[in-house]
């Protein structure tokens, strides 16, 4: 895959590295009971530890620890099994206690991959350098009031997992595909809701450009994209920013960037923090974390079957491509709707391809105009593997099936009923289908005539008159054949 971009002067490479925040599925803070429930007033979710009060002491939520692990091992990750808490010191007006509680050298899990797909069918490896335990700070809002900031601390002291990437990724369609994948994982491990809108994933971007060859060079982090569309954007507004100030012999300062979604644009929030700003030490509050062999084995027990593990199933079992398995696994839900559909019976198990094609074209272009996800689908998975049978045992035509579809979104109806409703049973009668080719062909002798001349594209004109007659109720495969001896 070539990702090198076209200065005015050279071809550039550009570096990505990822910082994912996840929001862990839990109801209570990493180290307080504190509810995490999205969306209450202001305010009503604070308990004396969220708010920092004097001689308030963190207690660790295990739930939040066994999540973390869990993580680990679905990123093939290493389990630390000791790791330590630190305080991480810097200002916010929504930090209460004035430092936050992370993991800096000791976390909880270390070294892992993950591996993206591409149309084309290859396959990369993104390394993932770690991925620590941290408490989310509360929330500033500064569209309040014209004079004042007004701070929300629910969010403060919710339970987060950073994971960081090393920086493999050379394009902003290699991070978007790498955050889907990784979001897919979180979602099937039921660690994280993956929900982007709400906060619960949002991710820093860290990127630098350099010549073909040359050392790496100097990175600008930007801060806070929640949004898979946003991230591509600044990815590419900021590599193409950094050529022109490099090709007009300028020099990138390191900087904390923001990205304006209405501009397209990244600006400066400050100069770049390095670890040694943040003076971290280990919190006195909280003993190192010690985890046993057999501790990490029960969670191993948990782990569902991820992406890839059913990526291969539908490879092996369906002979699915590589690409339409990594469409139907990018998403769990959609998954899920696949593996409903496919159960209803043996015969469906030979179609996947057919499933999947009326999946990823009508059901995701009705759900898409909608706005609705397939959770909401108003077509069950068992309704929608009826259609399909209808299909493939020829009682319906393709075309006809478009309509039932339809019909069948709209008033959430079993294909059954409404094909007995309409009458829209595909006709397969070789008499009746013939009495239909006589009349065509007996109504349109010079066309014939054509036919036998040389004319063989006219079969395209007689077969459109025949679907025309027994309104595209016809069994297309009959109605050729048919026609074929019949223009002899």
């Amino acid at each position: 895959m070539n990702n090198l971009t076209k200065g005015s002067k050279y071809e550039w490479e550009t570096i990505i590295g990822l910082e994912i925040h996840a929001q862990i599925s839990s109801k209570s803070k990493l180290f307080s009971s504190s509810s995490t429930k999205f969306g209450s007033e202001p305010n009503t979710q604070v308990s004396l530890v969220d708010a920092a009060m004097p001689g308030m002491l963190p207690v660790i939520n295990e739930h939040c620890i066994r999540q973390a692990i869990k993580t680990g091992l679905g990123l093939n990750a290493k389990i630390n099994k000791f790791s330590i808490f630190d305080r991480k010191n810097y200002f916010y007006p929504d930090l209460p206690q004035g430092y936050q509680i992370s993991q800096y050298k000791h976390p909880i899990v270390g070294e892992g991959v993950v591996t993206i797909d591409f149309k084309d069918g290859s396959s990369k490896n993104i390394r993932i350098t770690r991925l620590h335990l941290e408490q989310d700070a509360g929330k500033s809002l500064h569209d309040q009031n014209p004079q004042k900031t007004y701070v929300d601390l629910n969010r403060s002291g919710v339970a987060l997992m950073e994971i960081v990437s090393e920086p493999d990724m050379r394009s902003s369609e290699e991070a978007s595909i790498f955050i889907t994948k990784l979001r897919s994982i979180l979602m099937y491990l039921g660690v994280c809701d993956g929900n982007m809108q709400e906060g619960s994933l949002r991710a820093d971007v860290n990127i630098s450009v350099r010549k073909i060859d040359s050392d790496l060079g100097t990175r600008c982090e930007i801060k806070n994209l929640n949004s898979i569309k946003f991230i591509k954007q600044a990815i590419e507004f900021e590599s193409k920013r950094q050529i022109k100030i490099l090709e007009e012999g300028g020099i990138i300062e390191q900087n904390t960037l923001l990205f304006d979604s209405t501009t397209g644009k990244t600006k400066s929030m400050r100069s770049k923090e390095e670890a040694h700003d943040y003076r971290y030490f280990p919190d006195p509050d909280l003993l190192p974390l010690k985890l046993e062999d057999s501790y990490i084995d029960l969670i191993k027990k948990e782990i569902p079957e991820l992406p890839d593990n059913r990526k291969n199933r539908y490879k092996n079992d369906y002979g699915l491509s590589n690409y339409d398995s990594s469409i139907l696994t990018s998403e769990k839900s959609v998954s899920d709707f696949f593996d409903k559909v496919i159960n209803i019976n043996t015969n469906l198990k030979k179609e996947a391809k057919l499933v999947v094609n009326w999946i990823t074209s009508e059901l995701f272009a009705f759900l898409k105009k909608d706005n609705k996800s397939i959770e909401d689908s108003p077509i069950s998975p068992e309704n929608f593997g009826k259609l399909i049978q209808l299909i493939i045992s020829d009682k319906i035509s393709g075309k006809i099936a478009k309509d039932v579809f339809e019909e069948m979104y709209k008033f959430n109806k079993s294909p059954d009923i409404i094909v007995q409703e309409k009458g829209l049973n595909q006709v397969s009668d070789t008499k009746e289908i013939e009495k239909i080719i006589n009349n065509i062909i007996d109504t349109n002798q010079d066309r014939v005539k054509e036919y036998k001349a040389g004319k063989n594209k006219l079969l395209g004109f007689f077969v459109g008159l025949a679907m025309k007659e027994s309104k595209g109720r016809a069994n297309p495969k009959i109605l050729n054949k048919i026609l074929i001896e019949k223009l002899k």
